[in-house]
């Protein structure tokens, strides 16, 4: 009778989807006090090896799955921290780790002194296929937690007191029989399709949303080195850039495996004709220096065709509005609360981060208001300035893409204060390229370690950068430009090769 009593004290909590956010949520929220159910609409993954995974998984319930991923230093640390076995596991699936010195050009790494927190920059690189299969097994194996596949969740279960929604429960339908299950908490990681907005509106409550659209598309292509092909050093072309009109970039993956993207904005009609053909989009990387090591004649098989991803928007749900909850015993983390655009590979990380703030505050906090409002403001202060810093980058590469395809100068400030941001933006890129105190600052940043900018305010940097500035913006531009062929060339490149 006592353990029939312990037992029934235990907090129950429902975990919607069973992506990357949605495991490490359960992790995170593992405790003996509580029993935890994910809900995945999919099901498991295949038995075999992570090629079975990658193209025999169907994973309609996210839809980046196939897509390359930037697994950053904050999720790998959160994970290495919290799990080092499981760190261990992915290495024995065939992922491997880029240190900060790994990432280094040759000239730096000839000269490259450890400093303390080094060790903290590294990437964790495989195709997501990978992770998600090892961190699903790994998390089946953990007590108190229990993964239902082939479930559809099509409602909460609710009450309203106060004008406050008040979760109770998930209302479901497994191989067409409708049930309801109580639990104590509800979380949201359904991704960026969650229905639960729609849900608590059609019981009273509005949530507002910012929904910024980032006006682009991506598509991917897989391939693998040919047998005895070394994968391409770093070089002098870099293999991810910019050029204005198309974003590019290689994700090596395991196993020789790698992708890459092309990104390109929703009005480039005629290049987003051309990269669906398996063709052109092989044509068009190899007209790029940095992608033409990688994809050139006699290095690499395609494993894939190209295929896209778009309805690419920056979006940030509100669930707390001046201090008051619209719902209690729910919480949105990852994509399902706040969602940045996928081509700065912040998501995983930002979802793992969400998930451990919910995880400190249901650990300090007992009373349902209090928590929901904490929460709320742990999610403001820690992710609001990644969301915030994502959604410049995605107003910026807006701008600069239509003014060269309307054919404007993009260089020619008609304001002092636009003349001092570009030239100090062109003399960090510079510094980066260069001095090894600017990158490890850039590489915090970029990997999410601490808040973006903070790096400038290391006076040392900040001095390398006014140095650089002195230098002219015409010698530091040439640092954040990438060699390859101009719109007007691409276009008639394509144009060339397109079937009459």
């Amino acid at each position: 009778m006592d353990d029939e009593r312990i037992v029934n004290e235990k907090q129950t909590i429902g975990i919607v989807g069973a992506g990357i956010c949605g495991l490490c949520t359960a992790l995170a929220l593992q405790a003996e006090n509580r029993e935890i159910t994910v809900f995945e609409r999919d099901g498991a993954p295949p038995a075999g090896d992570a090629d079975q995974a990658f193209f025999e998984w169907q994973r309609r319930g996210a839809a980046q799955f196939r897509h390359p991923h930037a697994f950053l230093a904050l999720m790998c640390n959160i994970l290495k921290d919290n799990y080092p076995d499981l760190i261990e596991e992915f290495w024995q699936a065939g992922a491997r780790k880029v240190s900060f010195q790994d990432m280094l050009s040759p000239e730096m790494t000839a000269n490259y002194q450890p400093e303390p927190g080094d060790e903290k920059l590294w990437l964790l690189m495989c195709r997501r296929a990978t992770i998600e299969t090892v961190l699903r097994r790994y998390v089946e194996r953990q007590p108190g937690i229990e993964i239902i596949n082939n479930v559809t969740v099509t409602g909460l279960l609710a009450s309203a007191v106060d004008g406050c929604i008040v979760a109770g429960g998930l209302k479901l339908k497994i191989s067409n029989d409708a049930s309801e299950v109580r639990h104590d908490l509800v979380v949201d990681a359904s991704g960026r399709n969650t229905r639960f907005p729609g849900w608590f509106e059609e019981l009273g409550a509005r949530i507002e949303v910012e929904d910024d659209d980032a006006e682009i598309v991506y598509f991917t292509r897989h391939y693998k080195l040919l047998p005895g092909v070394a994968e391409p050093g770093r070089g002098e072309d870099r293999s991810a850039g910019d050029l204005g009109y198309i974003k590019y970039g290689v994700f090596p993956g395991e196993g020789g495996h790698f992708a890459v993207i092309l990104c390109l904005p929703n009005a480039e009609q005629a290049l987003r004709e051309a990269v669906k053909s398996e063709a052109q989009f092989d044509e068009i990387c190899r007209s790029i220096p940095g992608l033409l090591p990688w994809v050139g004649a006699g290095v690499a098989e395609a494993t894939t065709s190209s295929f896209g991803f778009g309805d690419i928007h920056a979006v940030w749900r509100h669930f707390v509005r001046d201090g008051r909850p619209h719902a209690l015993n729910y919480f949105a983390v990852g994509d399902a609360a706040v969602r940045t655009n996928p081509l700065y590979g912040r998501g995983c990380s930002t979802g793992i981060k969400h998930a451990h703030i919910l995880a400190e505050v249901l650990d300090a906090v007992d009373d349902p208001v209090s928590r929901a409002v904490e929460f709320d403001q742990r999610t403001e202060d820690e992710i609001r300035p990644i969301f915030k810093a994502s959604l410049g980058e995605d107003k910026n590469g807006i701008k600069r893409a239509a003014a060269i395809r309307e054919g404007q100068a993009l260089d020619r400030p008609d304001s002092l204060r636009k003349w001092l941001r570009l030239s100090l933006g062109d003399a960090i890129s510079a510094a980066a390229r260069d001095q090894l105190h600017v990158v490890r600052g850039a590489m915090r940043t970029f990997n999410l370690l601490e808040p973006p900018g903070e790096f400038l305010s290391d006076w040392r940097i900040r001095l390398t950068i006014l140095r650089y500035m002195f230098r002219g913006r015409g010698v530091n531009a040439r640092s954040r430009m990438q060699r390859g062929p101009g719109r007007t060339e691409m276009l008639e490149l394509i144009s060339a090769s397109t079937p009459q």
